[in-house]
């Protein structure tokens, strides 16, 4: 059985790393915030002091990280996972980052004998607590297929999209669809709340007809009771809508949803609600309706 090393600790991390630890794998892990590891631990896992340490001690290794610049300075930084990677490594990336800044990671760690998979994911919290995750992957075939037995404890619709950053294109049009999805739940919502009528039945006749979603089953019950619990952090699909945006702006191809919800989602952040569900686009259109 392949050792793995886990970075990147978090809601989605750890929920994802103790999937793989209950499963047997030989596992050890790192997070820039110490104290995040001890229940991995409890159950098994290895603490490393530094990616550089867990990489050398991993035959793959799989992040779990915010942003583009996390990942370059976790591969590439002081104390990096390329310092200890040995040759025939393999780096799998769950994060959400920039499609060709992927590309640009994937021919340096190539350079000396590993490989990247771009494995970004979509299921939030709850899929990664569930192992329901959808996840989109990039990268050479062999080294997709070497991913797939570790990613299949994680997710349950896996799918091979091409070369490096392609998995981080197919991440940025979901989050391009599910900002429009979110932002039309929300607005039928208060339109059927000003319009007097119950939203809980008009939720439950709507589910059935071209309107249903996952959204609307699952996200509006949050947006009738402008409450907003943590499943997706607002501020992460405004980080995931700037690549989108700057994708778009490369391609030529223009986004109006898209924009028009990044605009609300820097105001919800600006206004301290960025570390709420994503749900909270309700938040926004209840105010400029005068519902609240």
């Amino acid at each position: 059985m392949e050792r793995i090393g886990f970075v990147g600790l978090g809601t989605m991390g750890s929920a994802m790393a103790g999937h793989l630890v209950r499963a047997g794998h030989p596992i050890v892990v790192w997070n820039r915030t110490p104290g995040r590891a001890e229940p991995l631990v409890a159950l098994g896992a290895t603490e490393a002091a530094s990616p550089a340490e867990l990489a050398a001690a991993s035959d793959i290794i799989v992040l779990s990280v915010s942003d583009t610049l996390d990942v370059e300075a976790i591969l590439f930084g002081p104390g990096g996972v390329a310092e200890g990677a040995a040759p025939g490594s393999l780096v799998i990336d769950t994060s959400t980052i920039s499609p060709s800044a992927t590309r640009t990671f994937a021919e340096r760690l190539a350079a000396q004998g590993v490989d990247l998979v771009d494995a970004p994911v979509s299921g939030g919290s709850e899929g990664a607590q569930k192992a329901t995750l959808t996840i989109f992957l990039g990268g050479r075939a062999a080294a997709v297929e070497r991913a797939r037995p570790i990613l299949e404890r994680l997710g349950r619709t896996i799918t091979h999209f091409g070369p490096s950053g392609n998995g981080q294109a197919v991440k940025a049009v979901n989050q391009v669809m599910i900002a429009g999805l979110y932002l039309a739940v929300a607005e039928g919502l208060v339109l059927a709340m000003k319009a007097g009528l119950d939203p809980e039945q008009v939720v439950s006749a709507l589910g059935g007809g071209v309107a249903g979603s996952w959204v609307l089953a699952n996200r509006s019950a949050k947006m009738i009771a402008n409450e907003y619990p943590l499943g997706f952090r607002t501020s992460l699909h405004l980080k995931d809508l700037g690549i989108a945006l700057a994708m778009a702006r490369e391609l030529g191809v223009v986004l109006p949803v898209a924009a028009l919800t990044a605009q609300f989602e820097n105001g919800l952040v600006a206004r301290g609600f960025g570390d709420e569900d994503l749900s909270n686009l309700a938040r926004v259109i209840r105010e400029l309706s005068a519902l609240d």
